[in-house]
């Protein structure tokens, strides 16, 4: 087998026990797969006009104002819409959606946690090092 067949596989893998562990987490809450990554993107960079979130989210602007209106609704976000251009809308998390962010980051950094616990601190670095350097491929 191949170096990119065997990485292949391994990748793979990994991103379906991933995928599994994160459903796995979103069926324990109220809330679905979408509005987690929502959170969790205001949360890791901070509030966001509609463009620039959708785009870090990998989905339209279309799909994001469903998303964001049930957000809204639930609490969770709120919308800031620019007083030179009332078309430019910024959304941020409320308190509450904060706190969901916070609740759901601390279940990935226990993850992350135990899955590199076997790894001395030079692996964890290197890990980190190479998964960053394939992450800016996308």
């Amino acid at each position: 087998m191949s170096s990119y067949a065997s990485l292949n596989k391994v990748l793979i893998e990994f991103y379906d026990k991933m995928a599994s562990w994160e459903a796995s987490v979103v069926r324990e809450s109220d809330y679905s797969l979408a509005q987690i990554h929502t959170l969790e993107a205001l949360g890791n960079y901070g509030p966001m006009n509609m463009k620039s979130l959708a785009n870090q989210l990998g989905i339209t602007t279309g799909t994001l104002t469903v998303q964001v209106e049930k957000l809204v609704k639930l609490g969770l976000l709120q919308r800031f819409y620019s007083e030179d251009d009332r078309r430019s809308i910024t959304v941020a998390l409320t308190d509450a959606g904060q706190a969901i962010h916070q609740h759901h980051n601390a279940l990935h950094l226990s993850l992350t946690e135990e899955l590199t616990k076997d790894l001395s601190e030079e692996e964890r670095h290197t890990l980190g090092r190479l998964l960053g350097k394939v992450n800016q491929e996308f």
